[in-house]
C-alpha cells in the first residue's frame, strides 16, 4: 500500500459518519503509541501515584500519633500573670512556673520602657519544689521608668 493508498482510506473512512468514531481512535492510538501515551505508561503512573499517596498516608499518620497524640503536655512552662510599676525605678512582675517535681530552674526577667528598650534585667534562681505549678512575684530595678515587665526565658538547672 503506498502513502496515497493510505490517505485515500483514512479519508474515506473518515468522511462516513459510521466510522468516524473508528478513525479517531486508530488515530489517536497511533499518536498514543508516538507519544508515549500507551496502557502500560498509564498503568505506570497510576501506580506511581498510589505508591506516592501511599508514603505521603504513612508519613501523616505517623506525625499524628508522634505529635497529637503524645499526652505528656509541656513539661516546663513559664507564663508572665501581671506587672505592676512599683515606681520610676523599680517594675514587680508576676509568673507562673510549671516543672516536673524535683527540678530547679532559673528564669530571666525583664523591664521594658515605652520605646521597647530594656530598662531593667534580673536573673532569678528558683529552687526545686514538690509543686508542679507555683506562683512567684519578682521586683526588678530598672534606670528608667518602665512601663513593662516580663519574662525573657527560662530555663532547667
Amino acid at each position: 500500500m503506498t502513502e496515497t493508498d493510505w490517505e485515500d482510506d483514512v479519508r474515506d473512512s473518515s468522511t462516513s459518519p459510521e466510522n468516524q468514531g473508528s478513525a479517531r481512535t486508530a488515530g489517536s492510538g497511533a499518536l498514543a503509541v508516538r507519544y508515549g501515551r500507551t496502557a502500560a505508561g498509564a498503568r505506570k503512573s497510576r501506580l506511581f501515584f498510589l505508591v506516592s499517596a501511599a508514603i505521603f498516608a504513612v508519613i501523616l499518620v505517623a506525625w499524628v500519633v508522634w505529635a497529637g497524640l503524645d499526652s505528656s503536655g509541656a513539661a516546663f512552662e513559664a507564663k508572665d500573670t501581671g506587672h505592676t510599676v512599683v515606681d520610676a525605678h523599680s517594675v514587680s512582675i508576676d509568673f507562673t512556673l510549671t516543672a516536673p517535681p524535683g527540678t530547679s530552674a532559673a528564669c530571666a526577667l525583664q523591664a521594658q520602657n515605652q520605646s521597647f528598650a530594656i530598662v531593667g534585667w534580673k536573673v532569678i534562681e528558683i529552687p526545686a519544689s514538690t509543686e508542679r505549678t507555683r506562683g512567684f512575684t519578682q521586683v526588678v530595678r530598672t534606670t528608667d521608668m518602665a512601663v513593662t515587665g516580663l519574662i525573657y526565658r527560662c530555663w532547667l538547672t
